[in-house]
């Protein structure tokens, strides 16, 4: 610091632009971290912020391949949101986007994977949130409360996030945190818990030495691809009952042979305002595809970029409409 204090001294008179370099992005040292401050168009200073998305991934993947499969999606994402000072960046967020992609803790055998076509001795990096019990409804989700735990250690490690994308099995666990953290839910789940429900997770629990609170507060997004909802099975009603109010987007394959649009429906409806607001963005959005995420269709990633704009109530900072224009030779065009 005093090496940087010399250096603002010395080109004081030399160099005035140097110096309003100096003087609007200049570094502060505090004593866990330290952090960079960026002016403001009124002159104040305020410290950078990124918009952060917890990434969860499908049953029998891990966060290192989800994060390939999305690397088209995230790049995406990365261009209709960008940055400060690029055109469309959120004001709340001058730092653009960050994406976490932890893995689930589970470790699969090759019996727990469909269609699994190794040898037995095999131990592929291949891992769930959770293992489902059962050849019929109502299903256990077995290693459920440790598969969360995960997700909270994550949170209280890297977070607080704001939003959750989630792929399949990840989709449904997007639409549980999202549950977890909003508040009265804990409530919701002690009563259930007298009729045969899970009891609310420890792990999401936080002692600040004078009261109980979740671990993070209210998410502002969640999206699911492929997601569902958990099992009619008692044990999980407090997850849906009150429905979920954080902003939730679905995005569903029209022919996916994984997940049935029942099971992706029943999460839907489990949603406050489950296909959105009147005038607002759509949140069922349908893909003529399978169980998987469709990242090559710029209208689906623009779709969702639109969602996480509404939701954090920020339409980008110059840009009106908060999209970007697309070029002839980028276009899907019908020939």
């Amino acid at each position: 610091m005093q090496c940087l204090n010399r250096l603002h001294n010395a080109v004081r008179t030399q160099s005035p632009r140097l110096q309003r370099i100096l003087t609007h992005n200049r570094p502060i040292d505090t004593p866990s971290r330290r952090l960079t401050v960026m002016a403001t168009s009124n002159g104040a200073s305020q410290p950078s912020r990124t918009l952060k998305i917890l990434m969860l991934h499908g049953f029998t993947q891990d966060g290192r391949l989800f994060e390939i499969k999305t690397k088209a999606v995230k790049k995406a994402l990365e261009k209709a949101i960008p940055a400060a000072p690029k055109p469309g960046h959120l004001e709340q967020y001058p730092d653009g986007l960050e994406f976490h992609y932890p893995t689930a803790p589970i470790k699969l055998d090759p019996r727990d994977i469909p269609g699994f076509a190794g040898d037995e001795n095999d131990q592929p990096e291949a891992y769930g949130w959770w293992r489902r019990k059962g050849d019929t409804e109502p299903f256990v989700y077995a290693g459920m409360e440790q598969g969360l735990a995960r997700i909270a250690e994550v949170i209280k490690n890297e977070g607080p996030f704001d939003g959750v994308i989630g792929f399949s099995q990840g989709g449904a666990a997007a639409g549980m945190v999202a549950a977890l953290l909003e508040s009265g839910r804990r409530e919701a789940f002690e009563a259930a818990q007298q009729n045969g429900g899970m009891r609310y997770p420890d792990s999401f629990v936080q002692d600040t030495g004078f009261i109980e609170e979740t671990v993070q507060p209210p998410l502002k997004f969640a999206v699911s691809y492929s997601g569902f909802g958990a099992s009619a099975n008692a044990l999980y009603q407090a997850f849906y009952e009150p429905k979920i109010h954080t902003p939730m987007m679905h995005f569903i394959g029209t022919v996916d042979t994984v997940v049935s649009e029942e099971r992706s429906l029943r999460l839907v409806d489990a949603c406050v305002n489950p296909r959105g607001a009147e005038g607002g963005v759509q949140r069922v959005v349908y893909h003529p595809g399978g169980h998987f995420l469709p990242s090559s269709q710029k209208q689906y990633v623009g779709a969702l970029a639109s969602f996480i704009r509404e939701s954090v109530g920020d339409t980008g900072t110059g840009s009106t409409s908060g999209k970007t224009e697309e070029r002839a030779e980028d276009m899907e065009l019908p020939f």
